[in-house]
Formats: C-alpha cells, structure tokens, sequence
C-alpha cells in the first residue's frame, strides 16, 4: 500500500539492495522500448533516455531524503511524547493540548528549538522505519496535496493493471495464433495481421484475445477480493526468468547481426515518435514509490546514494543494449510491441522450447505481479476514502473496493490492446506524477518542516546531492512541461487523422 508505515523486515547489504532495484526497475516497460526506439530514432532516443535517466536519479535522491526527515519526525514526535509523560508524571500542571499538538509549525513554537536538538542523536535522520510514500505525504503535504497524491499513484496503478491485462492476451494471442494453420513460426516475420483475421477457424484473432482476456480475468481477478503477498519465492523465480529471457533476446539478436543477417536500418530522429518513447522511458525507470520497501532494510546507508547511482548507470547501459541490438537486428516495421514476440519466429531461432519460453515469458511473470498490484490499489482506494475511527461496511469492504479495482483496467484492456499507447500514457501522465512532481514536492516541503522543527541549523545526513532549490523548480518545471507537451501532441495527432 501507498500509505502507512510497515515493518523493515530482514535486513540486507548494499549490494542486495542494488540488485533489487534492478530487479524492480527492469520490468515490463523494458519490453516495450525496443519498438519505441526505432519509432523515434537511436539519436533522439538515447539522448532522451539518458537524460531521464539523470532525472529519474534526481527525484530518487528527493525521496530517499524525505524519507530520512519522515524518520527525524517520528523519533521526534517519541522523544516529545516520552518528554510529556515525564512532565505529566512529576507534575499534573501539563495541559492536554500540550501533549497532542499535531501540526509541525506549532510543535517547533512549542518545544524550544535548542531542547530538540540536545535530546536528538546524531542519527536522528537514521532511516530505520519504513514510511511509504503515501505516510509521508500526509507528513508534510496539506490535505489537498494528499487527495493529489492519491489520485495520482491510483491512476498510475490503473494504468499499470491496464498494460498487465492486454500483455498476457496478446502474448497468448500471437503464440497461439501463429502455432496453428498456415501462421506456424510467422510472428515477427514482418507479416501483418489485422484483428479480424482467422485464428482458429471461424474465430477471429480479436476473439481470441478477448477470450484469453476474460479467461486472465476470471483465474486472476478473484485474487483482488482476498488478501496477497509476494513471497521471497517467488520474486526469485519471476526475476530468474527476468534474466534470462533478456539475456537469450540480447544474445540471439548479437549472433543474427554477427552473422550478417541484420535487417534494421533505424534513424536518427522521427519527432512524431517522442511522445510515446517519452511514456516508455519514464515508465521503465519508475521505482520511486517502491523506494521505502527497497531502501530502509539495506544495512548500511551510508553511501546509499553512489549505490543508486551505480545502478541507474547500469540500468541505462542494460536499456541502450538491448534497445540498439534490437532496432539493428530487426526492420523497424516488424519490431513487436511486446519485443519478446519477434522471438516466435523459426528463422530467429529453430529451437521450440526457446521459442515458446520467450513468447510466452510476459505470461508467466505478469501474471504473478497482476493480484500484487491489485491488491495495492484496492488498498490505496480504502486508504483514500478512510475516515478516523471510521470503519466500512462489508459489502464496501469485501465487494465495492475490488470492483472498481478490477473492472476499468480490464474494459481498457477490452477495448485496446495497443501496448506502446498503453505504456507511454501511462508513463506519460501518472508516472510523470509519480516519478517528477511528487518527489520535488516531498523534498521541498520535508526540507521546510525539518527546518522548522529542528532549526536551520540541523543538517539531514541523507540530503540529496542536488540540495539546491534550483533542482527542485528544474524538475517541477519539467514535469508540468512534460504534461503540457504531451497533451499538445496527443491533440495534434489525433487532429491529423
């Protein structure tokens, strides 16, 4: 869930903490940014990546700050409650309004700043506890800026729902299609298929991706409506097979082009293909509000920054690999939306079970993370509607909340199975949100209620590199562009057709 602080769990060095943050963030959008890059140019795409690969460094710095300031806070509030319960024990002069002040500006014209700081540790910015994004915008957000929050990661996750439904069908679809009749081994081939075309007899391939659809969503929308947790096995097994689909693709498109039998002949620049690589980018280097889950159990944080470095330097080196074998190996009009399906082909590859694996790789490890995800929205739903003290009925609880979880991402998927749009809207409008403004926003406001509270004087250990207000008006400036930017060519390209 979004909100809420949660155990720390096992701890683990740094460099588990590195792995999975790679793990984490080379996902389902890394799948999607082949086709991406050859429709806007390697030029313009690994100019792009790089750089919102240096923004999306930027804003993980802002979070893992203010999750050290939500740590401050917390120790802070025990030290004064502890401090309260002292009074009230010698003396039964203390007030009650004295004890449960809330808001962090009259706590700090309460407490005498010196006092704080004398009674905090040196490590009063320890990160220990872990506090989700969602806790820490209730921190240091007003009420509007939390419903904001809300609003945006709901939609975000709606989307990623979205993409998870018409991935397994169309994954299915392609694999299960071209394996009967006159289509064997044809995907990837450059042969076009339209929707309406035969897949099995009378049934078109539009009805057989919507009959895997609604097959996905009975077996795995039932998991909405109960309660799953993604076990340590299962990340293993997902992130195993992660590995090694990557790696065979990388592999088998190094020896097609080693052997002379590449056929892409990609561009510098097509602009018309930027909005979409804009979505793609944004929603592969997405991590930000999973930072709290990955960040707190690492053991010593000390250099927890050069970490993330070192991996958002690797991911970018993973992306532009995979990415440029793929444009060079393959003609830019046979680049699948979901890449492993240009593997489908007898003439890449004439091993069966490679074939297979690979295409139906986007089934196996969507389909666990799907009920994950779903559970995670259905609970930012409830976080988001729930009063104090306040509980809901069970009808609300245990019908209403899974409902609208499960129903919009799987009409979207009906309508749509477009996995380029679907990512780079997505990655484009919500992630946006999530991975830019967010963030500034959080540091922003946890650097003004740090100061307040323990006086300008106190410096936070984990404070972003990027410690200049300047950054934080950069990155709010180019998230708000970015909308705006995106909009207008949404708005021009449909003014087109």
């Amino acid at each position: 869930m979004a909100g809420g602080i949660t155990d720390t769990g096992e701890l683990y060095s740094p460099y588990v903490g590195l792995v999975y943050m790679f793990n984490l963030i080379v996902g389902t959008g890394a799948l999607t940014m082949p086709k991406a890059f050859a429709t806007a140019g390697w030029l313009v795409s690994l100019i792009l990546l790089m750089f919102l690969g240096f923004m999306s460094y930027m804003t993980t710095t802002f979070v893992v700050e203010a999750m050290a300031a939500a740590n401050a806070q917390l120790r802070w509030k025990r030290m004064e409650k502890r401090k309260d319960d002292e009074d009230e024990d010698s003396s039964s002069g203390v007030s009650d309004s004295d004890v449960l002040l809330q808001d962090g500006y009259e706590r700090a014209e309460t407490r005498p700043i010196l006092s704080v700081q004398r009674r905090g540790s040196p490590n009063i910015f320890e990160i220990t506890e872990r506090v989700e994004m969602g806790q820490m915008a209730s921190m240091f957000f007003n009420k509007v800026g939390v419903n904001l929050f809300y609003f945006c990661i709901i939609i975000y996750l709606y989307g990623d729902l979205a993409i998870y439904a018409a991935a397994v069908p169309v994954s299915l679809m392609q694999v299960t299609c071209s394996a009967t009749g006159n289509h064997s081994c044809s995907v990837g081939d450059g042969t076009k298929y339209n929707d309406t075309d035969k897949c099995w007899g009378p049934i078109r391939r539009i009805d057989a991706y919507r009959l895997y659809l609604a097959a996905f969503t009975l077996l795995l929308g039932p998991f909405t409506f109960f309660n799953v947790q993604k076990t340590k096995y299962l990340q293993i097994m997902t992130s195993l097979m992660r590995w090694i689909a990557f790696i065979l693709m990388i592999i088998l498109a190094l020896i097609r082009i080693s052997r002379g039998q590449a056929e892409g002949h990609p561009s510098m620049a097509q602009l018309s293909g930027i909005r979409n690589l804009f979505g793609v980018c944004v929603y592969s280097f997405m991590c930000q509000h999973s930072l709290p889950s990955l960040i707190t159990p690492i053991s010593k944080k000390k250099h927890v920054n050069k970490l993330v470095l070192l991996d958002y330097v690797l991911i970018l080196a993973f992306y532009s690999l995979l990415s440029f074998t793929a444009i060079y190996c393959f003609r830019n009009d046979t680049l699948m939306d979901m890449y492993t399906l240009n593997f489908t082909n007898c003439e890449i590859i004439n091993v069966a079970f490679i074939r297979y694996f690979l295409g139906l790789f986007p089934v196996f490890t969507i389909s666990t993370n799907f009920p994950i995800i779903a559970v995670t929205l259905r609970n930012n739903w409830k976080t988001l509607f729930h009063r104090e003290g306040g509980t809901y009925p069970w009808v609300v609880d245990r019908i209403v909340f899974p409902a609208i979880t499960l129903i919009p991402p799987v009409l979207v998927a009906f309508c749509t199975h477009d996995l380029e749009s679907l990512v780079g809207i997505t990655g484009a409008y919500a992630g946006n949100g999530i991975q830019y403004l967010i963030p500034a926003f959080l540091a922003y406001c946890s650097r003004k209620d740090t100061q307040l509270v323990f006086g300008s004087g106190t410096v936070n250990k984990h404070l972003s590199p990027f410690r200049h207000t300047f950054w934080i008006v950069f990155v709010l400036i180019w998230g708000f562009s970015c909308f705006v930017f995106v909009t207008a060519n949404i708005v021009l390209s449909e003014s087109k057709l």
